[in-house]
């Protein structure tokens, strides 16, 4: 099981805003059939790959997690809280709940990047 700094278990952990999105059942296959878009991984795969090297690469500061811990807390988190959610969605979520749940990111700041996103999207 992994485990924070000093907050235990990471699957533990409450991130409301990521569970929201869990909740909210938009997945990527469901949003590209709404909008007719044939490409079964998303357009943030590449750059959520991009982020998972850089991480990688950065690890051992702001309490990043190396690649091992990283791809633990994926595990425990897609297998728990996250698990009605797809891949590679689970794989954002769970990258997400592992960053705020160390502090790397802020969760108000999260949300305020999320509602941003969602903004330009709805524009």
């Amino acid at each position: 099981m992994s485990e924070t700094a000093d907050s235990g278990p990471i699957e533990q952990i409450t991130i409301a805003s990521l569970r929201n999105i869990a909740a909210s059942d938009q997945v990527w296959p469901r949003v590209a059939a709404k909008y007719g878009v044939e490409n079964p991984l998303p357009p943030w795969k590449t750059s959520l790959d991009g982020l998972c090297d850089a991480l990688d690469r950065a690890a051992g500061n702001f309490d990043i997690p190396d690649v091992k811990q990283r791809r633990d807390e994926e595990d425990v988190l897609s297998a728990t809280i996250y698990s009605r959610l797809p891949y590679p969605e689970n794989q954002l979520v769970s990258l997400a709940h592992s960053l705020v749940a160390r502090g790397v990111i802020d969760e108000a700041e999260l949300e305020q990047r999320l509602a941003s996103v969602r903004a330009r999207l709805q524009a």
